[in-house]
């Protein structure tokens, strides 16, 4: 019989905030359907039987720990700019988390049951792209798809830039901006005229 892990009290708020990083660490690795709770413990260096003090259930878990990163990206990188300062800030959020960010744009878009908090977060940003580059693009619906794009090239492209460990960060919101340009200019009027 292996012995339980030794365990430390800690004040409440503490020991969830422990599980909810924990829990993030674990779910990124495999998302929400291949993760279980002896997992989430595991990563905690908890029982289980704590695991249930702070929630319900397995997917209160994941609720908590998907809010938590929509709450830390808003709060790093805005929700109402689209602007030079946009690139960077993203970077920024996505390498202070970078498992909340993995969790958020590849696994919860792909988990229907979460489905729901990133169609918010894309929706919310893509309102804004629009609303920030309906100037540049006068026809409407190249607009629109640009806007979406913008959004869609933007999370990619800073997954892929996470996923290779982050290369040359001073000059990785640069290299972003050159994508997010190319969009720009394939959706606006000058790309009908070449």
């Amino acid at each position: 019989m292996s012995a339980a892990p030794e365990t430390r009290r800690m004040p409440r708020v503490e020991r969830r905030e422990q599980i909810l990083d924990a829990a993030t660490r674990a779910f990124a690795r495999a998302g929400f359907s291949a993760t279980n709770l002896d997992d989430v413990a595991a990563e905690a260096g908890i029982t289980r039987v704590l695991l249930y003090r702070h929630f319900d259930s397995k997917t209160d878990m994941y609720r908590a720990v998907l809010e938590r990163a929509c709450t830390r990206l808003k709060d790093s990188a805005g929700d109402d700019d689209y602007d030079e300062r946009s690139i960077p800030a993203l970077l920024r959020a996505a390498t202070a988390d970078p498992d909340g960010f993995r969790l958020l744009f590849h696994h919860a878009a792909r988990e229907p049951e979460f489905r729901d908090l990133v169609d918010t977060i894309v929706e919310d940003g893509v309102r804004t792209a629009l609303r920030h580059i309906a100037d540049l693009i006068p026809n409407p619906a190249w607009a629109k798809w640009a806007a979406r794009m913008l959004h869609t090239v933007t999370i990619e492209a800073v997954i892929a830039w996470l996923d290779e460990g982050s290369p040359d960060p001073d000059d990785a919101a640069d290299r972003i901006g050159l994508v997010v340009h190319g969009v720009l200019q394939a959706a606006g009027p000058a790309a009908r005229e070449s």
